[in-house]
């Protein structure tokens, strides 16, 4: 247990400081040509009900793919955080602008006075964050578990899909007992179906 934590550590890490080392017009290409990616592929074009997420620093940025979202007449779903017990409420949002406010963990999340809250099974498509991956669907998150909790609890049908830009895909991702797998990664370079 202690080396695989140690393991993700290092490949935290490394990821940051390859994230880093690119320029502001470098991750602005490299997210447009994930967006291409996304708005091109079939299970989120027929998708109606789309999980969705606000990005953390070294996730895939993800302010315009919500945008376009509406523009593709897609439910726009976002999660909520409850630090103390390490879940999430997911929300509709029928407004990006309007309906978010600053959240626990630094990100803006829906307002709970404003959204209403969409059964798990409802959810046709999830756009999963992380920080690193490999082509057998491995991810590693921010180490709270939020994700790794919620994907057993979305419907067998419901498409699992991450963005990260290419230089985040790792030969292998160390996974305990507790960590889930995504179907698909979409990166600025190709679309990956777990092995």
């Amino acid at each position: 247990m202690e080396e695989i934590s140690a393991a993700k550590i290092q490949i935290r890490e490394d990821i940051a400081k390859t994230i880093s080392a690119f320029s502001e017009s470098e991750i602005a290409e490299k997210t447009s040509a994930i967006e291409r990616r996304l708005f091109g592929f079939a299970n989120f074009l027929e998708s109606k009900i789309a999980l969705l997420y606000v990005n953390s620093n070294l996730e895939v940025q993800t302010d315009s793919i919500i945008q376009q979202a509406y523009n593709y007449s897609k439910v726009v779903v976002l999660p909520a955080f409850d630090p103390e017990g390490f879940k999430m409420k997911l929300m509709k949002v029928d407004s990006f602008k309007q309906n978010l406010i600053p959240g626990s963990r630094g990100v803006f999340e829906p307002d709970a006075r404003r959204c209403k809250i969409v059964p798990m099974d409802r959810i046709d498509i999830a756009i999963i964050p992380g920080l690193a991956f490999d082509e057998k669907g491995g991810r590693i998150g921010l180490g709270t578990g939020y994700y790794d909790r919620l994907i057993p609890r979305l419907a067998i049908t419901t498409r699992k899909v991450a963005l990260t830009i290419e230089e985040q895909i790792v030969p292998q991702i160390p996974m305990e007992s507790h960590d889930k797998h995504v179907d698909i990664i979409i990166t600025d370079k190709r679309i990956i179906y777990k092995i």
